[in-house]
C-alpha cells in the first residue's frame, strides 16, 4: 500500500509546480492545458519583480470564450472546472508596461478527470475508493501549504527589496541634506568673513 500512496502524492505533486517567467514589456506570455471535461483546474500566481508589480490576466476556454480576466493584478488565484474538453489557455500581458519587464511566478493546478460511474464491486473496491479520497483530500492540503509556503517566500523577497530601496533613497537623501548644509554654512563664514573684513585704504 505505500507504493501507491508515494506515486499518487509524486503524481499530484508533480501537476503542481510554480514556474518563473520573465514577460517584457509589450508582450504577452500563454500557457495551456488539454484535459477532458469536468476536470478541476486552477491558476495562481504572484508579481515577484518588475514596475508595480501588476500584470494581466487572461484564461481562455477551447471554444475562444474568456473564462477569466483580471487587469493589473499582483496576485490571484482562480479555480474552475472543464465544461468542454480541449486546451485551456493561461495568457499573462505586459502590454500596458512601455518599458519594465515583469517576473511572474505562478502554478497551473490540473487535477483527475471525473471517472465515470460505476457498480460497486464489493467491500474491498468500495475501501480502495475511499482511501484514495482520503489521499487525494490530504495531498490537495499539503499542496496548499506548499503553495502558500512559496508566495510568503516571494513576499518576503519583495518586502526586502522594497525596504533595501527605501533604505538607499534615505542614505541619498541624507547625503544630499549634508552637501546642502555643508556648502550653507561655508557660504555663510565666507559671507560674514567678507563683511567685517577691514580694508586698508591706499
Amino acid at each position: 500500500m505505500f507504493y501507491p500512496f508515494a506515486l499518487l502524492m509524486f503524481s499530484l505533486y508533480a501537476n503542481t509546480e510554480a514556474y518563473f517567467i520573465t514577460v517584457d514589456a509589450h508582450a504577452e506570455e500563454c500557457f495551456f492545458d488539454k484535459v477532458e471535461i469536468g476536470t478541476k483546474m486552477g491558476l495562481t500566481f504572484e508579481i515577484s519583480e518588475g514596475g508595480f508589480l501588476d500584470i494581466d490576466v487572461r484564461i481562455v476556454g477551447p471554444d475562444g470564450k474568456v473564462i477569466y480576466q483580471g487587469e493589473r493584478e499582483t496576485s490571484g488565484k482562480y479555480t474552475f472546472a472543464a465544461h468542454l474538453p480541449g486546451k485551456y489557455t493561461y495568457c499573462f500581458s505586459n502590454q500596458m508596461s512601455t518599458m519594465t519587464p515583469k517576473v511572474v511566478m505562478f502554478d497551473m493546478e490540473v487535477g483527475d478527470a471525473p471517472k465515470q460511474d460505476a457498480k460497486a464491486e464489493g467491500d474491498e473496491t468500495a475501501d480502495h475508493v475511499k482511501m484514495e479520497e482520503m489521499i487525494k483530500e490530504l495531498t490537495t492540503s499539503l499542496t496548499s501549504v506548499k503553495h502558500e509556503q512559496e508566495y510568503m517566500s516571494v513576499r518576503d523577497r519583495i518586502h526586502r527589496s522594497i525596504n533595501e530601496s527605501t533604505n538607499s533613497r534615505v542614505v541619498l537623501w541624507s547625503f544630499f541634506e549634508a552637501v546642502v548644509l555643508f556648502t550653507m554654512t561655508m557660504g555663510q563664514v565666507y559671507y560674514l568673513k567678507r563683511f567685517f573684513e577691514v580694508r586698508r585704504v591706499v
